[in-house]
């Protein structure tokens, strides 16, 4: 992912709405949202590249979404792993978000730059770190955050456009509605561009909340929004070429409807799994 804002309120009416823009070379070969063949219970998106996933959920109501950190004046990592893994390994496994962020800071160094967001959205706990200065691990108290290529709440323009719309959005907003707010195209002033070592023309482009430019642009946009019943609804809309982009015509929509349920607790005397 490459732009996500989301108000996060467990134990809300509301507890997550989240909107994301994923942003990628045209020509990177990629798989939408579904449900994995070799990980049944995990649904998104995949990067046939890499291997990993830049946002998903499972049935079980583990999230994991990620964003790269752009720094045109790092040097490349030798051997750096891919940053998608790390959503993919949360998803298929079954450690908290709390001890599977712990030992992806223990490791942090073996990626490129990444800000990235791990949840049991069951649980009501949602934990954000990275490896930039300023990115330390820690979980995230109810409130609107926004995140792109910076550390997170870093108040780029367009960080700044999409939690503003995200905050303005009737209770009873449609889907169509939130999902306008991913298609502004709109380019930030020069004066208001982050300095993030690249040049100003690729400043400019990316400046936008959703991003088309020769070769390279906004692939997919994602909504997700759970109940405080614990209905999951979750569409994206992917994009694969720059023609799609600049008529805002996804090539394809893809849903998922979930019932995330709290594990029934056992009555207080109650003995379990003996006969």
């Amino acid at each position: 992912m490459c732009l996500i804002a989301f108000s996060w309120q467990p134990g809300g009416r509301r507890p997550l709405l989240l909107l994301a823009n994923r942003d990628e070379f045209y020509d990177r070969p990629t798989a939408p949202a579904q449900w994995w063949p070799d990980h049944p219970h995990i649904w998104g998106g995949r990067d046939l590249q890499a291997g990993g996933s830049w946002l998903g959920l499972t049935r079980g109501g583990r999230f994991a979404a990620i964003t790269n950190h752009r720094d045109g004046r790092a040097a490349p990592l030798a051997a750096a792993r891919s940053r998608g893994e790390l959503v993919a390994d949360f998803l298929a496994g079954s450690l908290s978000p709390q001890d599977y962020m712990a030992g992806v800071m223990a490791r942090r160094h073996g990626y490129q730059g990444f800000n990235l967001l791990v949840g049991d959205l069951i649980g009501g706990e949602l934990w954000y770190g990275g490896n930039r200065e300023g990115a330390d691990a820690r979980p995230l108290a109810p409130g609107l955050y926004g995140l792109s290529n910076a550390v997170l709440d870093s108040p780029w323009p367009k960080v700044e456009r999409l939690k503003q719309g995200l905050a303005a959005l009737a209770t009873d907003h449609s889907e169509a509605e939130a999902l306008a707010l991913l298609g502004d195209k709109g380019r930030a002033a020069d004066e208001a561009l982050p300095d993030t070592g690249i040049s100003r023309e690729w400043e400019r482009a990316l400046s936008a909340v959703f991003i088309v430019h020769p070769g390279y642009g906004t692939r997919a946009q994602t909504l997700v929004s759970l109940a405080a019943d614990g209905s999951l609804s979750v569409v994206e809309l992917g994009f694969n070429d720059e023609r799609q982009g600049r008529a805002l015509q996804p090539d394809r929509v893809r849903r998922l409807q979930l019932s995330l349920r709290k594990k029934a607790e056992p009555a207080s005397g109650q003995v379990v799994g003996l006969p």
